[in-house]
């Protein structure tokens, strides 16, 4: 098996930090010295590895002012999803295939989370939450979805494992787009005691992980997104149904 060399490990390392402190695009990095010493390593090392990142599109060293995370770093594997946009956008049914994926992803993620959290980052899944709290008090449907999303993206962050946050930063327009789709066919505004369950599986969701009970959040994910699948597929049933009689209705009927 082939060695890792140190530049190769170094960008590594740098990488996983860039995404586990949630650097925002365009925010400048530490500065040489603070990133060696957070990293344990040597200022050449760090050098080496900033170039490759760079080369890969990642940072972008500017002369006399440092090194930045470059513009919409969340979207470095858009041409594997990009394909799959017009899918859903088209037929509403991939949305299934979304969710399945998701309880693929996210219940071990929540697993993880739920040991591995900081406290920084229990924080920011709190911040998340009581956004989506603060957007559904309002009625306010685009923002709630994109609250929840973010939500549900804050959780894979705190799993700290960087494949997974890659993952789910490059789905996360997909995974909005179904979110807003999904809450809409399952009138959450209009039926207070179905937002109110979702309001409390995100609220159960996250006291697991602040409280470090990764079985508990493993269970609580996984009754949240089966409980979606369940009203999705009456929601469907319930439009299906009202299309067959508007049908029957339109249908002339003879008498001989």
């Amino acid at each position: 098996m082939p060695v890792m060399r140190l530049s190769d490990r170094v960008a590594q390392q740098l990488l996983e930090l860039i995404q586990t402190t949630q650097l925002q695009s365009g925010a400048k990095l530490p500065t040489e010295r603070a990133l060696s010493e957070q990293l344990g390593v040597s200022r050449t090392a760090l050098r080496e590895a900033i170039q490759k990142l760079a080369s890969r599109g990642v940072l972008e060293s500017r002369v006399g002012s440092g090194t930045f995370l470059r513009e919409r770093m969340q979207e470095w594997p858009d041409q594997a999803v990009a394909p799959l946009i017009p899918l859903i956008r088209d037929d509403p049914q991939y949305r299934y295939d979304v969710l399945e994926t998701r309880q693929m992803i996210e219940i071990n993620t929540a697993w993880h989370a739920a040991q591995r959290a900081t406290d920084k980052d229990k924080d920011h899944i709190r911040r998340c939450f009581d956004e989506m709290l603060r957007h559904q008090k309002s009625q306010d449907a685009a923002n709630s979805a994109r609250a929840d999303a973010q939500f549900h993206l804050a959780i894979a962050e705190a799993s700290h494992n960087v494949v997974v946050v890659q993952v789910m930063r490059s789905l996360f327009e997909m995974v909005l787009n179904t979110v807003a789709q999904n809450r809409r066919l399952m009138f959450v505004h209009d039926d207070p005691k179905v937002l109110e369950l979702l309001t409390r599986q995100h609220h159960d969701l996250m006291q697991a992980i602040i409280a470090s009970e990764p079985e508990q959040a493993r269970a609580v994910i996984g009754e949240h997104l089966a409980y979606v699948h369940e009203k999705l597929t009456q929601a469907d049933a319930d439009a299906a149904r009202l299309e067959r009689l508007g049908r029957f209705s339109s249908t002339p009927v003879t008498i001989s």
